[in-house]
């Protein structure tokens, strides 16, 4: 069964391993069962199933691959990094501040990627036609270039395993040009190199790879047409993709389907109300976050995890940006009251509720009320983005760019 990418619309752009999601209606296998609840963000769950497995048949790079893909999006999302406002808002993925993971995650983390390696390398050198070992071991380097963007911020090495992931599934393309799952990785590979500055581009041509955003997207683009198992993996990419790249319209379609398909997945309702937002369909967008409400309340699977918070955040967010300023305000508030409260949502999610209400207060002219605001984000998560803009707004009020 084939490795297949991540849950997250965000993290997809870093080279993320993959999935065979399961077929609709059909009776799922123990592994098509875990991707299942892995699409779901069961992760729980999930790696429960895929440890079974690798008990089972400990020689089976794949399921090796299966296990670390899990303990690292696990770790994603506990930290709210399987976020768009990770390439879309104010937050590059390129400034994110260091995820903290704990040392024994890690280390099961390095253990399941080496063991996948070493089983894949030994099949690739008694066969270098093995495009099932080729692509494991793509997905082991993508799985460790993931791991060095997000977590530990070793920009150079993971640069060097998205490359050599890149290379091997180009190997696969070159030996069965049908497969269009593989060229998946390819297609996000090329947008990434395509998308870094000149000086980082420059490593990548080292290697005589350039990079490309928009043959990035039409690869994906591709994949998501003809793809057997990566279908859901590029849609979601592309979502992503879409996004960044100012063509949201493009993208709200797919991720409806996706709702329609992973409906546990409460992070691809809050991209839908983001999209909406986005696109000026504003009682589109609040009737989706009142449903994601609705849910909650009525403690619908998978939505009884949600903090209050969470949601009075996004709807405080929303709020902000259609210039709704006393609601959104309150609704901010909601998120950052008290320390409990506080302690109830991701780090992302607090600092950007702070630097909130800080830009409101100066958009109302009170900006002594500002500062405080800025100051608690700077205080709450020093390392993030938005605490360091919150630092910028303090000698410079906030004032919204006007639309030209």
């Amino acid at each position: 069964m084939r490795t297949r990418s991540v849950v997250s619309l965000a993290a997809r752009l870093l080279l993320a391993a993959s999935f065979a999601a399961p077929v609709l209606f059909a009776a799922l296998s123990p592994l098509e069962d875990a991707a299942e609840k892995f699409y779901n963000l069961d992760f729980n769950e999930a790696l429960a199933i895929y440890e079974k497995a690798a008990a089972a048949s400990p020689e089976d790079a794949e399921i090796h691959n299966h296990v670390a893909h899990t303990l690292l999006y696990r770790e994603l999302f506990r930290n709210g990094a399987l976020e768009s406002e990770m390439v879309t808002g104010n937050n590059s993925f390129i400034r994110r501040a260091k995820l903290e993971v704990q040392p024994d995650v890690e280390s099961r983390f390095n253990a399941e990627v080496e063991k996948a390696m070493a089983i894949s390398q030994g099949r690739v050198n008694r066969n270098g036609k093995d495009t099932k070992a080729l692509h494991a071991l793509a997905v082991s380097y993508a799985l460790r270039a993931n791991y060095g963007f997000f977590v530990k911020k070793t920009w150079m090495a993971s640069l060097s395993d998205s490359t050599k992931a890149h290379k091997l599934d180009t190997q696969v393309t070159e030996i069965d040009p049908s497969d269009y799952d593989a060229r998946l990785l390819q297609g996000g590979y090329d947008y990434i190199i395509g998308s870094l500055p000149w000086s980082w581009r420059m490593l990548g041509m080292v290697g005589g790879f350039r990079g490309d955003k928009q043959r990035g997207i039409n690869t994906i683009v591709e994949v998501a047409k003809k793809g057997k198992e990566n279908r859901y993996d590029a849609e979601m990419t592309l979502c992503a993709l879409f996004r960044r790249e100012g063509q949201t319209t493009r993208a709200i379609p797919m991720v409806v389907e996706l709702i329609e398909r992973f409906p546990r997945n409460y992070l691809l309702r809050f991209e839908l109300a983001q999209m909406y937002g986005a696109t000026g369909q504003r009682r589109k967008a609040i009737d989706t976050l009142n449903e994601i409400a609705r849910r909650k309340q009525e403690n619908m699977p998978g939505f009884g995890r949600i903090p209050w918070e969470k949601i009075h955040y996004e709807t405080g967010n929303l709020q902000f940006w259609f210039n709704d300023l006393e609601p959104a305000l309150e609704n901010l508030k909601k998120v950052t009251a008290t320390p409990e409260q506080l302690k109830e949502i991701d780090l992302n999610t607090g600092v950007l509720a702070l630097m909130r209400q800080g830009q409101i207060y100066d958009m109302q002219n009170r900006h002594s009320e500002a500062v405080k605001a800025y100051q608690q984000a700077m205080a709450f998560a020093p390392q993030a983005e938005a605490a360091r803009e919150s630092a910028r707004y303090i000698t410079n009020p906030y004032k919204r760019a006007s639309k030209s």
